[in-house]
């Protein structure tokens, strides 16, 4: 089945146009060797509507719509320029710039994709005017942009929890630790870097930084009270959009459906009271997160079908045959999952792997024993986070790795392929280093839900 997927995605039909077809034609080949019945495709008809009416799954168009409408609002911009102010002088200020960035905008968004080009836009050209090198700036912004993956309210932690029927908040809490860790080796690979090589990441005065920012170069000799306007103007919307959208949640003020349109309000207001929002502003927004919304309906359909017809036609037995097959105990099933999903990564998108990987791995590793190293009733929040800062890589790994053609479709001219791939390689590597790391201390993942709700997982 995932040689006729990869060999049919050649062809550039929709993703998930060809998983639901990969799906009936080899459901249709097992009825041949009888080992998949007719009625068996009637069994996907509910399996589908379950998600479909999941009041907790309503949150994905809404962060979906959110991003959207922050996007519109220009609040990514003026963060920038925020944080981009109070790290100029530093060496690599505007790259550590770019990589806090990350992290706060990925705390009211939860929307990659958006992320990427929006931070390629703002940050790319400033960066290169700035005398960085090409490289160093393409990496950092591709790797920054995807930390929406795992800093809470992300998409993917809301379909990880649905999948594993694991509790929102204990999850959201568990992926905060581990997604500062990886932020934080950013910013430390970063700063070595600008260490090394002043050339490459250079400090900028308060002049030379101004000159580089489009639309602030009119700003001359600013005063300190311009400065810090302007640092407000960005960073405290930002704040009050983490409270509403990802504190509530860990508060247990709101529901994660909740939070997501509170969220959408509040990025509504904003763009309205940035005169950044009228009715046809509105109507474009929204007909952008629909097509949005109907690309992921499409591709969950078609992903069930396909694991579902996999797991009917023995693709599960198949894989713990072969675990059978190399003696492998926990932590051997565990490295050996997590490596095939990051192979996944090179040919297939984050969502794909999610839908298609999760019913399959999900049931095997969830009920294995790792001794004293962790609680067996924690290991499936383990799991959900070392999966997730695997699904990290595929945003970045070539053939698929999205963020490279976002990128590349928007840079200014004269950035290469290339210079993309040489930049996002030591990104990979932290990120394959911060599995690691969670993998030997699964107390970065567990401390603090344990701390927020006692121990008691619901």
């Amino acid at each position: 089945m995932f040689a006729t997927l990869l060999a049919l995605m050649l062809t550039g039909y929709p993703i998930g146009v060809i998983l639901g077809g990969v799906a009936i034609l080899f459901g249709f080949i097992g009825m041949a060797f009888d080992l998949f019945q007719m009625i068996e495709f009637f069994n996907l008809v509910p399996r589908v509507w379950y998600f479909a009416e999941n009041l907790q799954l309503i949150a994905v168009p809404l962060l979906i719509l959110m991003g959207v409408l922050l996007e519109r609002s220009r609040l990514a911009q003026d963060l920038l320029l925020a944080l981009g102010l109070l790290l100029r002088g530093v060496p690599g200020g505007a790259a550590l710039s770019v990589t806090i960035m990350g992290v706060l905008f990925a705390a009211i968004t939860g929307v990659v994709g958006a992320s990427v080009i929006v931070m390629t836009l703002i940050a790319l050209p400033p960066m290169l005017r700035a005398g960085y090198h090409p490289p160093l700036a393409l990496g950092t912004i591709a790797a920054s942009a995807t930390l929406g993956i795992m800093i809470p309210p992300s998409i993917l932690l809301v379909f990880l929890c649905e999948m594993l029927q694991i509790s929102y908040g204990y999850l959201f809490a568990a992926a905060i630790y581990p997604g500062l860790c990886l932020a934080g080796l950013y910013l430390l690979y970063i700063g070595t870097y600008a260490f090394l090589n002043p050339s490459a990441a250079p400090k900028l005065s308060l002049e030379q930084f101004l000159e580089a920012q489009p639309g602030v170069q009119a700003i001359q000799s600013p005063s300190r009270t311009t400065v810090a306007l302007l640092v407000a103007r960005g960073i405290v919307p930002t704040a009050i959009l983490i409270a509403l959208v990802m504190g509530s949640v860990l508060c247990g003020i709101f529901t994660v459906t909740e939070s997501a349109a509170v969220g959408v309000l509040g990025a509504l207001l904003l763009a309205a009271i940035r005169n950044r929002m009228n009715l046809s502003g509105l109507r474009e927004s929204l007909t952008r997160a629909s097509m949005t919304i109907g690309m992921v309906a499409v591709l969950f359909i078609g992903a069930t079908s396909f694991a579902y017809v996999f797991r009917m036609l023995g693709g599960e037995e198949a894989i713990l045959a072969l675990i059978n097959i190399g003696a492998l105990d926990s932590w051997g099933v565990l490295i050996f999952v997590i490596g095939l999903i990051f192979l996944m990564g090179f040919f297939f998108d984050v969502l794909e792997i999610l839908l298609i990987a999760m019913p399959i791995f999900g049931p095997i590793v969830a009920p294995l024993d790792f001794g004293v190293h962790i609680a067996q009733a924690d290991v499936v929040y383990w799991f959900a986070i070392l999966v997730a800062i695997t699904l990290q890589t595929s945003f970045l790994t070539p053939p698929m790795g999205l963020s490279l053609f976002y990128i590349k479709g928007v840079a200014p001219e004269g950035i290469s392929m290339k210079q993309i791939s040489v930049g996002i390689i030591p990104f990979v590597l932290l990120q394959l280093g911060c599995v690691a790391v969670v993998m030997w201390q699964p107390g970065l993942v567990l401390s603090l839900p344990k701390l927020l709700f006692e121990s008691q997982v619901f």
